[in-house]
C-alpha cells in the first residue's frame, strides 16, 4: 500500500506570514495565482485542511473551473477532489460551506472526538477515528488505502508544521507575495520546534515561476530519516536509486541496482550503479562507497539508499556489500526490494546489517520500480515487499 504524495501549499508574505491580525482575511495573491491553485487542486485526488482553518476561513475547497471539472470527469474521476479535514475534538460546524458544497468529504478525528463528529457531520461525511490522538502516518495510510495518490494540504499553520516536522511532506509549494506584514502576532506558516536535519538543513529547490505579482517556488525535503520508518525525503532518494538502476548495462547473470549515499544534512555524497564504468562485477553500493575517502567523517551519520537490499554473499569480491557498508561505518540503510533467490538462495543482506546494528528501513511501495530493470531475471511473485 502506497501513501499519497503530500504537497503543502500556501501563500505567505515576505516575512513568512499567512495573514495579518485584522478582522478581514489578508489576500496575499491575485487572480492569476488563484487560477494556478485551482489547477493544482484539479490535479489532486484529495485536499486537506485542519479544523482551525475551516473555522477561521470557511473555505469551500472547490475546483472552480468548469473545464477542469469536465476534464476530471472525462478521466474517470469525480468532478471534485475528496475534501478532508482533521479535528481532534470533532467539534465541526455542519453549516460551514465545506460540508454543503463540492463532492465527497472525510473527517479524521480521535476516539474521543468521533462521537461528536458523527453527530455533527456524519450525515454528509465519513468519519474515521485514528486512536487516542491524531496519527498523521495512520491518516496517510488510510488515504492510500482509499486510492488517494496525491494529497494537497492547504493549511493551517499547525497542520503544515506537524507534517513537515514528522518528515511526511513530499513537497512544499509557496507563493510569496511582495509585501511585509510586520505584526509580531500575525500567524506564520511554520511554528517552532524540531525539524528533520536541524536548523541548518537545506531543502532542494525544484522550480520557481512568477505568477502575477507573486513568486511561486517548489521545494522538496532532502534530509534522511533516522529510524526504521521511511520519511518523504527517504522515498525521494530511494526513487533516485531506482532510477539509477536503469543506467546499468544489461545482464542475464546479475541484478541491475542503483545506490545513493546521503549525509545527515541532506547532501548527496556519492552515487553508483551495477557494472558502472565498464566493471562487469562491481555492485552499486560498492561503486558509490569507492568514490568517498575511507575516513569520510559524514559516513557515520549517512544513509545508504539501495534499490535492492545489499548483498550478503558474493563470489566476485572478497566482501559483500552489506559488509562493506558496515565496515564503512554507515549505520542506516533504506531499500525497496529484498533479494530473490535468483542467484543466491537465502540471501539476507538486511539480516547482516541488522546484526551489526545498522538501522534498515524498507519501502515496499517502491519495489516495483526496483524490479522493473530486472524484469527479465525474475518472475511474478519472486520478489518480497
Amino acid at each position: 500500500m502506497s501513501r499519497p504524495h503530500v504537497l503543502l501549499s500556501a501563500a505567505v508574505s515576505l516575512d513568512g506570514c499567512l495573514d495579518d491580525t485584522g478582522p478581514e482575511r489578508l489576500l496575499l495573491s491575485g487572480a492569476a495565482d488563484f487560477d494556478r491553485v485551482d489547477a493544482v487542486r484539479a490535479a489532486h485526488d484529495a485536499i486537506l485542511v485542519g479544523a482551525g482553518t475551516l473555522r477561521a476561513d470557511r473555505p469551500r475547497l472547490l475546483v472552480n473551473s468548469a473545464e477542469r471539472r469536465a476534464k476530471r470527469v472525462a478521466d474517470g474521476l469525480p468532478a471534485y477532489p475528496l475534501k478532508v479535514t482533521v479535528s481532534a475534538s470533532g467539534d465541526l460546524d455542519p453549516g460551514d460551506p465545506f460540508w454543503t458544497t463540492g463532492g465527497a468529504r472525510l473527517v479524521y478525528t480521535t476516539d474521543s472526538g468521533a462521537p461528536l463528529a458523527r453527530e455533527r457531520v456524519g450525515a454528509v461525511a465519513d468519519v474515521v477515528a485514528l486512536g487516542p490522538a491524531v496519527d498523521w502516518a495512520g491518516l496517510l495510510d488510510d488515504l492510500g488505502a482509499r486510492g488517494v495518490h496525491r494529497l494537497m494540504v492547504e493549511g493551517g499553520a499547525r497542520v503544515h508544521t506537524q507534517l513537515l516536522q514528522l518528515g511526511l511532506a513530499d513537497e512544499l509549494r509557496l507563493a510569496v507575495a511582495p509585501l511585509v506584514v510586520g505584526e509580531p502576532d500575525a500567524p506564520r506558516l511554520f511554528g517552532p520546534g524540531a525539524y528533520p536535519g536541524g536548523p541548518r538543513s537545506r531543502m532542494r529547490v525544484l522550480d520557481t515561476e512568477r505568477v502575477g505579482d507573486v513568486v511561486v517556488t517548489r521545494y522538496a525535503p532532502t534530509v534522511p530519516g533516522t529510524t526504521g520508518a521511511a520519511t518523504a525525503a527517504d522515498r525521494h532518494w530511494l526513487r533516485l536509486a531506482c532510477d539509477l538502476a536503469a543506467d546499468c548495462p544489461p545482464s542475464r547473470t546479475a541484478f541491475s541496482v542503483g545506490a545513493v549515499i546521503v549525509a545527515a544534512d541532506g547532501t548527496e555524497l556519492a552515487r553508483g550503479h551495477s557494472r558502472e564504468a565498464g566493471d562487469p562485477v562491481v555492485h552499486a553500493e560498492e561503486a558509490a562507497l569507492a568514490k568517498l575517502p575511507a575516513d569520510e567523517p559524514r559516513l557515520a551519520t549517512a544513509t545508504v539508499y539501495s534499490s535492492l537490499e545489499p548483498c550478503a554473499r558474493r563470489a566476485s569480491r572478497p566482501k559483500p556489500c552489506a559488509r562493506l557498508i558496515v565496515d564503512a561505518g554507515v549505520r542506516r540503510v533504506v531499500t525497496a526490494w529484498r533479494e530473490p533467490d535468483t542467484f543466491v538462495p537465502g540471501a539476507d543482506g538486511i539480516g547482516v546489517l541488522a546484526q551489526a546494528g545498522v538501522v534498515v528501513a524498507e519501502v515496499p511501495e517502491l519495489a516495483e520500480a526496483a524490479v522493473r530493470p530486472n524484469a527479465h531475471l525474475v518472475t511474478t511473485g519472486t520478489h518480497e515487499g
